[in-house]
């Protein structure tokens, strides 16, 4: 199961430039496959990112199809976000500049 962070006041889904298993690059949702590797490592990547609050974020769990439909959402396009809603349905949203 992939472990993603979500925002804790907005429910948004963190997203950034992905490269995947065939080397290609990608936008989409920031996993990790264990939870433990999340639990880990996410609180040093948040600190990695200019203006990350890493209190801001959790880390929750997906099932790997839910991921992936959030990926596709996205449409490789960075001006948009992605939001999961407690209903377990992902929620697109045009990112404010």
């Amino acid at each position: 199961m992939p472990y993603v962070l979500q925002n804790k006041n907005t429910d948004q889904l963190f997203t950034c430039m992905l490269v995947n298993h065939y080397g290609l690059a990608y936008y989409g949702v920031k996993f990790w496959a264990e939870q433990e590797e999340a639990n880990e490592l996410s609180q040093d990547f948040l600190l990695s990112i200019e203006g990350a609050v890493p209190e801001q974020w959790q880390v929750i769990e997906l099932e790997e199809g839910e991921m992936k439909l959030c990926n596709v959402k996205l449409r490789n396009d960075p001006n948009l976000s992605v939001g999961w809603l407690s209903t377990r349905k992902p929620e697109v949203r045009k990112l404010e500049n």
